[in-house]
């Protein structure tokens, strides 16, 4: 099963105060390992960058000017995330934005049967206890060392080490340090050694397995 972890960057708060998209993150995963599949952009809002999220993400508009509007990677982006379960915390809040652009363009929404809220996971969870994606960093010691902003690539790193930790299917003997992102580009290598390695057996291995339990299921019945 292929998840996508996705985070966004806006330049503010609410769509019905005619925010927009800025940045898109996305790290796939195969049976919950990063794979190479990464897809990233920063995006021109045609509007200024409000000034509580600049605090935030620290993305200027100067630095936005010059970048694709998001009608330039909608089709991409679509494409990337086709028949994906989405993994996002606080989906509610990423959906909105999306959805508001992929609206004004006139295409259709994203499925919401295909959504994975991992802050409605950690309230279940960890009832009143803290579970923002930097609460939730400390309580598995996940390394959010390099989270100095908001940025949609190290936030999609971080939620795909605590969701693996959520539903309990972190390696338990791995001692990980997080070296995996290196100026928004992601060292997917150091970024696998976090999570468990999937072995499927051999056909040869599957029939030894089913000779073996055939043989000791038939002694341990009749002996």
């Amino acid at each position: 099963m292929k998840q996508i972890v996705l985070d966004t960057e806006t330049t503010g708060l609410s769509v019905k105060d005619g925010h927009r998209v800025i940045e898109i993150g996305c790290i796939e995963m195969d049976n919950l390992v990063p794979t190479k599949n990464v897809f990233h952009c920063y995006l021109n809002p045609e509007r200024k960058v409000s000034e509580k999220a600049l605090e935030i993400h620290g993305y200027t508009d100067e630095f936005l000017s010059d970048k694709r509007k998001f009608k330039d990677i909608a089709d991409e982006f679509l494409k990337f995330i086709e028949d994906k379960k989405i993994v996002i915390h606080n989906a509610e809040f990423d959906l909105s934005h999306l959805n508001n652009e992929l609206s004004l363009i006139g295409k259709n929404k994203i499925n919401t049967e295909n959504i994975i809220d991992t802050l409605q996971i950690a309230r279940e969870k960890f009832p009143g206890a803290g579970v923002s994606l930097d609460a939730l960093c400390k309580r598995y010691r996940i390394d959010n060392s390099r989270r100095k902003k908001h940025t949609a690539l190290i936030d999609c790193d971080l939620l795909a080490k605590v969701y693996i930790n959520l539903i309990d299917q972190r390696e338990p003997t791995l001692d990980f340090q997080s070296k995996d992102i290196e100026k928004n580009n992601l060292s997917l290598d150091n970024v696998k050694s976090y999570f468990k390695k999937v072995i499927k057996p051999t056909s040869d291995e599957i029939k030894l397995h089913k000779d073996f339990l055939k043989r000791n299921l038939r002694k341990n019945y009749f002996n």
